[in-house]
């Protein structure tokens, strides 16, 4: 036997030491409690193991095909996505389960020998200056399962990657394979338990029970402003209730928004931007004894704990404490004071106040001051529009007036106008002049309408959408009328549109047919393509393929191809429709039958084998019929395709504050005759136990007694005697006795049923409809 020479008692000391590092590396790696840690900190110390420049630990995402990283830019965190797909190093190994070892990065010929569509991407490179060489990518795998990927760059002395680092490498790799695959199950049971025991306090106190909480979880609302938010609004749960479960929960102080609280150090603000803070849900909140203060909506998130130890490192101490999410937006619109009550440098009276007591204004001067960005204008918009978004209005409206009078702001809340401020009459061109630049119209234009859009997410912090119409009005002024649209909200599920249980059968029969033609029908802003979402929810499948035609497109639905109509430039929904029919839609909805061509293209749809969808601007389910056919649609096509017309109403919901009375017998009278004689004896009611509801008024209401709105409908059905009246262009009354002894209750009888539920009352029933 040869003896050992002292070569090789020193490489097997290194070899043995090299085991060593590589043990303690694997521990640290199974005591890790979050993927950041993995991800971000314990890597580095991995690349020198293996004297290697850097190195990457990729996650494979299976649904949608991807490799994600992250790494840190300063004290940013940023995500590397890579596709699993044999055009990337990284996403060859994922995809091949195989390892590579490359010696030049940049050799084409070295890549095609291994597969003819291999790249490098340089691109990383180029943009850092850094020189990318020798690469080992090994695949990560628990149980056949692919984990992730594990790139480790440039070995030192510039020599390739050997057998050795290799061996080590899928050692490593197997290791944190099972590391990762401990944390995501961590992860999920923690997220179990956590979703049971963090309403514990409610559930303990009959606040809410668990069906709550899961309705709650399905409300379309939840995703974007949170379960407790959704909690709190929908489901009543007190406010100072629900902050000392959230409380108990994370074991911290929960603090409330006030207006008078310190300002924060300007320097520690500068390090993170406002709007980075919204999307996250944290901010620094004060510096007290040594100890860092930072607001979190959940302060036990240990990923974003990290993130914050890293931008403020000089902090050996800092304490997490809770917060609502809106209440984190006022503290970072407080202490940024960035133009809204988010942000928006005051209340609107204190913007008031700033603005200069000067004599009659020229339209030139006051248009000139809105384009300086730090102009009290400026801000004074932005708050007009972020209270009316925060107050679920529906369209804002600017009003001057001639002479000193003062210029008018209104907004519409469920369907009723009502004053908001009144600015200075000096104010009256400069304001006009600032939602024109908004919105990118002609700010000299005075004498001609002008229609518009503002993305606001462009000059203040809320992600909205808002449709601007001006109409030039007397002394060479101009009104302004602002619709705020839906942007990016959720559909409505389906039992949440209050159809009765005849209305909401026969829909739901008629929207789960193969082809035929659905229709909602009401005034602008009756909800008309709130409940074609609704219903469309119910069949977007993904055996279905779905397109949809709007102007513009306010709600959306993952599933569903949504198309926004451009009529300026030819672009219909007549032309939307054909381009539909060529792509194997099932489903189609056209937001509007506006004209003929339209209508006609939507009912021979219908008739090929497509569901259609749309809307049209009538009064009732019945006069739809005759208006079709007054269009000139042909009797027979269109008898052939009708399945239903949905007609439908908005009026104003009772506030919990609400009373009830029982209604003289005069009253009573008055109802029966409204409601009709012979139709009110089929419904089995006994007048003498009928009871009634009147608006109140409280401060949740703003003492209007009312609060929200609430869908009253009338829904005809094509049945073969309905279809046959249309077949003979019957007159309108003839359709509706039809629909009536079909099972039609009218609008009115709708509402007048709704009423004695409690739901509204007989004054906003008449308000918005005749029968």
């Amino acid at each position: 036997m040869t003896p050992a020479t002292p070569q090789d008692a020193n490489l097997l000391k290194q070899q043995l030491e090299y085991r060593k590092r590589l043990m303690d590396k694997i521990n640290e790696l199974h005591s890790a409690d979050n993927l950041n840690t993995i991800l971000l900190h314990i890597k580095d110390s991995i690349a020198a193991l293996f004297s290697a420049q850097r190195i990457t630990i990729y996650l494979a995402d299976a649904k949608r095909n991807l490799l994600i990283s992250k790494v840190l830019s300063g004290t940013e965190v940023k995500q590397i996505v890579v596709p699993i797909s044999d055009a990337s190093l990284s996403g060859f190994c994922a995809l091949s389960g195989t390892v590579l070892n490359i010696r030049d990065a940049y050799s084409d010929h070295e890549l095609k020998m291994i597969s003819s569509n291999l790249k490098f991407d340089k691109s990383w490179d180029q943009k850092t200056g850094f020189v990318t060489r020798q690469v080992l990518c090994v695949p990560m795998k628990f149980q056949r399962t692919l984990i992730g990927v594990i790139q480790i760059i440039n070995k030192q002395g510039d020599t390739p990657f050997d057998d050795t680092d290799i061996t080590y490498a899928l050692e490593l790799a197997t290791s944190l394979s099972i590391a990762i695959h401990n944390i995501y199950r961590l992860q999920v049971t923690t997220k179990i338990i956590r979703q049971r025991s963090r309403y514990n306090y409610l559930l303990d106190k009959n606040l809410i029970n668990e069906k709550d909480i899961e309705k709650a979880g399905q409300h379309p609302d939840t995703a974007k402003f949170g379960l407790d938010a959704v909690l709190l609004r929908e489901f009543k749960v007190p406010r100072e209730e629900m902050a000392k479960a959230l409380s108990l929960f994370f074991g911290t102080e929960f603090i409330k928004y006030e207006p008078a609280t310190p300002p924060m150090e300007e320097e520690l603000l500068k390090r993170v931007r406002p709007d980075r803070l919204m999307k996250e849900w944290w901010v620094p909140f004060k510096v007290e004894n040594g100890v860092l203060y930072i607001i979190m909506d959940d302060p036990t998130d240990l990923g974003r704990q990290d993130m914050i130890k890293f931008i403020y490192p000089e902090y050996k101490r800092i304490s997490y404490v809770g917060a609502f999410r809106d209440d984190i937006q006022s503290f970072i619109g407080l202490f940024y004071n960035k133009g809204t009550s988010l942000s928006s440098g005051g209340s609107i009276d204190e913007l008031i106040n700033k603005l200069d007591a000067t004599d009659e204004p020229e339209i030139e001067q006051e248009s000139s001051k809105v384009s300086e960005q730090d102009s009290v204008i400026v801000q004074l918009v932005n708050k007009i529009i972020i209270d009316a978004v925060q107050s679920k209005v529906s369209d804002i409206h600017i009003e001057p007036y001639p002479g000193k009078d003062d210029v008018i702001v209104r907004y519409r809340v469920d369907g009723r106008c009502k004053v908001y401020q009144r600015i200075p009459y000096k104010y009256k061109y400069a304001i006009p002049s600032r939602i024109k630049i908004m919105c990118g119209l002609d700010i000299s234009e005075r004498r001609k309408p002008q229609d518009g859009k503002i993305d606001f997410k462009k000059f203040g912090p809320l992600d909205v959408e808002l449709r601007v119409a001006t109409v030039p009005t007397a002394g060479q002024l101009e009104d302004v009328v602002m619709r705020v649209l839906a942007s990016g909200e959720a559909a409505l599920p389906y039992d949440k549109l209050g159809l009765t249980e005849r209305n909401s059968k026969v829909l739901l029969q008629c929207i789960n047919q193969p082809y035929g033609l659905v229709l909602v029908v009401g005034p602008t802003g009756s909800g008309k393509t709130t409940t074609l979402h609704s219903a469309i929810s119910v069949i977007n499948t993904p055996e279905t393929k779905i397109w949809t035609a709007e102007d513009p497109v306010e709600i959306t639905q993952r599933g569903l191809r949504q198309v926004q109509v451009h009529p300026k430039i030819g672009f219909t929904f007549a032309a939307a429709l054909r381009s539909f029919l060529r792509a194997d839609p099932d489903v189609i909805m056209v937001g509007e039958m506006r004209d003929q061509e339209t209508a006609e293209i939507g009912v021979e749809s219908s008739l090929t084998g497509h569901l259609v969808f749309s809307t049209l601007h009538t009064n009732s389910a019945p006069e739809t019929v005759t208006r079709l056919l007054d269009m000139e649609l042909d009797p027979f096509s269109f008898s052939d395709a009708i399945l239903c017309i949905l007609a439908q109403r908005l009026c104003r919901r009772l506030c919990d504050c609400k009373q009830q009375y029982q209604p003289e017998r005069k009253e009573l009278e008055e109802i029966i005759m409204e409601y009709g004689v012979e139709d009110f004896k089929k419904t089995g009611i006994n007048p003498a136990e009928i009871k009634l509801w009147k608006a109140v008024g409280c401060p949740k209401c703003g003492d209007s007694g009312y609060k929200g709105r609430l869908g009253i409908h009338e829904l005809l059905e094509g049945t073969d005697q309905m279809k046959a009246l249309i077949k003979r262009k019957s007159e309108i009354e003839q359709i509706r006795k039809q629909a009536i002894a079909d099972g039609m209750t009218t609008l009115k009888q709708d509402g007048i049923l709704k009423s004695f539920q409690g739901l509204t009352d007989l004054k906003e029933v008449r308000k918005v409809c005749i029968k």
